[in-house]
């Protein structure tokens, strides 16, 4: 009998307010997708993660809201907390980021993005970035986002 290993996604993600909830939640169902087979898939919030999360995980996705032109403070400090206990151990780590942007999300991609290249961890999309009012195809475009990773985890492409 083989074993077949279990890969492990991570999903960092602020969620306060109802609609982020939910976008985290798409994300959740898009990893969670019935032809997933050996992907776990976590969510924690940033608040509460830590570096044992990350040194467990095989790649992770995070979120944000746009918070003045920046990252939430809960991501920020998920940062804070986690970077130099990581930072020797997780090189390569793949990643995406989704952002709920009221304005433009410009500053918010690029404080994430410069934090990453940071930790030397490996982009695998382009950045999803939800713009202005509130639309519900930011559900779908993160059920997606949720299921394009699990699935590149789940056949060994990331």
């Amino acid at each position: 009998m083989t074993t077949v290993e279990r890969r492990n996604l991570l999903v960092v993600a602020h969620d306060p307010s109802p609609n982020t909830q939910r976008m985290v939640e798409a994300v959740l169902r898009g990893a969670g997708h019935e032809d997933i087979e050996r992907v776990d898939t976590r969510h924690v919030r940033p608040l509460e993660a830590g570096p044992d999360d990350v040194l467990a995980c095989d790649a992770v996705i995070l979120g944000t809201t746009e918070n003045l032109g920046y990252m939430s403070g809960a991501l920020k400090d998920f940062f804070d907390r986690t970077y130099y206990n990581v930072i020797e151990q997780t090189e390569g780590l793949p990643y995406a980021l989704y952002v709920r942007a009221g304005m433009d999300g410009t500053g918010t991609r690029r404080a994430v993005e410069s934090i990453c290249t940071g930790l030397s961890w490996r982009p695998v999309q382009e950045p999803l970035v939800c713009r202005g009012s509130w639309d519900d195809a930011f559900l779908e475009q993160c059920e997606e986002l949720g299921l394009y990773m699990a699935a590149s985890l789940d056949t060994d492409i990331i």
